[in-house]
């Protein structure tokens, strides 16, 4: 016959022991709650946010409000106002208060990817403080608003890129122009003919600076024959036994002529002078008159005589242009 169980022994003041658990328990939990509210900053001093926007599509209780990626704010309420905005109440602390100014700028931002953020941007700090229940208004930054946009652009760039890249469009004609140019540029006359249009263009600019260059060759052999026959005219002319210099000569003699001739009419005069002061010695006069009659005859032999002594070396009186050949 198999022994009796026997009951376990009784705990001394279970029940005590139970109440203090449960106690100890609900003590741990009041304290984790009252914790984490303090780490949520429910114990906190803080200010009243309103931001307007146009809707609160994206929005929600407990979202952030971030400055230069740090949560300085909380959402605590969203509520549709008398002119049909979104009002979005947020909660500041009161330290994290002194970041917001009277010039900063709000953000509600959704991208294609994630959730909507609500930003701040203060550019100067300076600014005097944003004041506790201010109301300001929130610029919205939809990625997936501009998507149509996007795809609407990408799709005239292909239109574009197709009508481009057809078979009729002008890129395909320039591409067709290039290749016969290139084609061109093959040839004998090179860029030449590419340029004029044709082989036979090119033949005909060429020959024509062919015949350029033989007139300028003829006009050069006849410029060095014009230069001999300057130089042999100035040797002739201008030489040292030329005509110029016999000329030159025969102007010496001609002023010294000329001088004994001036001196021969200056005694004709004192001699009228003294034929018209003296008239009783008339006689003796007549005779002085004669004889320098006689000298100045002489004299003017003499200037005829030099006279035809230049004509003949320098001929005056002849046609004195000369002839190129």
């Amino acid at each position: 016959m198999p022994p009796e169980i026997q009951p376990p022994p009784l705990i001394p003041h279970v029940e005590f022991k139970a109440t203090l658990l449960l106690v100890l328990t609900l003590a741990l939990i009041a304290g984790f709650i009252t914790y984490v509210m303090y780490a949520r900053g429910a114990f906190e001093k803080t200010q009243r946010l309103v931001l307007v926007a146009e809707d609160s599509e994206g929005a929600k209780v407990g979202m952030d409000l971030t400055f230069s990626g740090f949560p300085i704010g909380r959402v605590q309420r969203i509520e549709l106002a008398e002119d049909g905005k979104a009002r979005i109440l947020v909660d500041v602390p009161e330290k994290a208060a002194r970041w917001l100014r009277i010039s900063t700028v709000f953000t509600m931002e959704r991208g294609i990817v994630g959730d909507t953020r609500i930003r701040a941007f203060t550019g100067v700090l300076d600014d005097p403080p944003l004041p506790d229940g201010a109301i300001r208004p929130v610029l919205r930054g939809d990625a997936s608003a501009e998507i149509p946009r996007l795809i609407a652009t990408m799709r005239t760039l292909l239109e574009n890129l197709e009508r481009m890249t057809g078979a009729d469009s002008s890129l395909s004609n320039s591409l067709a122009n290039v290749k016969t140019v290139t084609e061109r540029m093959k040839s004998r006359y090179g860029a030449l003919a590419a340029m004029l249009g044709s082989e036979a263009n090119a033949q005909k600019v060429i020959g024509s600076i062919d015949r350029a260059n033989a007139l300028l060759a003829s006009v050069s052999g006849l410029s060095l024959k014009v230069d001999n026959l300057l130089s042999k005219t100035d040797a002739r002319v201008f030489g040292s036994a030329g005509v110029m210099d016999e000329t030159q000569k025969a102007m010496a003699q001609l002023n010294a002529v000329l001088g004994d001739a001036r001196e021969s009419l200056k005694k004709a005069d004192a001699v009228l002078a003294e034929a018209q002061a003296i008239g009783a010695n008339t006689r003796t006069a007549t005779a002085d008159l004669a004889a320098l009659r006689a000298e100045v005859e002489a004299s003017l032999r003499k200037v005829a005589h030099l006279v035809e002594e230049v004509n003949r070396k320098w001929p005056f009186a002849r046609d004195t242009k000369l002839k190129l050949p």
